[in-house]
């Protein structure tokens, strides 16, 4: 699988994403810099986390019109893959890519730790290892995370089967105890209509390298009024 990286200025995920992808496929993932114009051969395209450009505007606004991204739009609609991770997620629906937006969570805090999500749909690439319905624990790490979208959106993603993760309770429910962000049917990740790009909030690649104890301590230092 060949696979490149968007780089804005101020990801900060990338090389996370490059050593998932080498241990996924063994082969080495190319960086993209926000600035080229074209986008080397690839199978999947992988727009990380972190704060691109600052963050400043909208999370994913300034992204979402760097060059780079006509290049991604030209990939996508070839049917090429595409994932974006947290901040890469607000880029793909600021660059209209995927539908709805991401805002402020709606405790108005970053929220930094493991939680519970459950897998909606096994009928997409990216999640036809697991099991529809299985509960999995990834960490998220955000302050706007909270999506939102009209009810026409919301009714399109709900019966075309296109909310691929939703937040829980440790005990796989939906409710707004799991909601951690207030997002609309607690969405955690949504697929596109060609089921060819994925946009999810929390971070798989980073499950198990850190404890318990360092998700607590970083949520500590992080939980405070942005």
């Amino acid at each position: 699988m060949r696979a490149s990286i968007i780089v804005f200025p101020a990801t900060n995920r990338e090389k996370d994403a490059a050593m998932a992808l080498r241990r996924a496929s063994g082969k080495e993932p190319t960086l993209v810099w926000h600035q080229e114009t074209t986008l080397p051969p690839s199978d999947l395209v992988v727009l990380p986390g972190g704060f691109a450009h600052g963050a400043y505007l909208r999370c994913g606004a300034m992204a979402a019109r760097s060059p780079i991204m006509e290049a991604v739009r030209t990939h996508a609609e070839a049917g090429g893959a595409i994932i974006g991770i947290c901040n890469g997620f607000q880029v793909l629906t600021e660059s209209g890519l995927l539908p709805g937006a991401l805002i402020r969570n709606d405790q108005l805090k970053f929220i930094c730790r493991p939680v519970s999500i459950r897998v909606e749909t096994a009928e997409s690439d990216f999640t036809r290892a697991y099991e529809a319905g299985s509960t999995v624990t990834f960490p998220v790490a955000h302050g706007e995370g909270n999506y939102v979208c009209d009810d026409e959106t919301l009714t399109a993603l709900e019966n075309e089967n296109r909310v691929a993760f939703r937040y829980v309770t440790a005990q796989g429910a939906t409710s707004a105890e799991g909601n951690i962000t207030g997002s609309r049917n607690n969405i955690a990740g949504i697929l596109s209509k060609t089921r060819r790009i994925l946009g999810l909030m929390p971070h798989p690649r980073l499950s198990g390298r850190t404890s318990q104890q360092d998700w607590t301590q970083m949520d500590m230092r992080r939980s405070v009024d942005c």
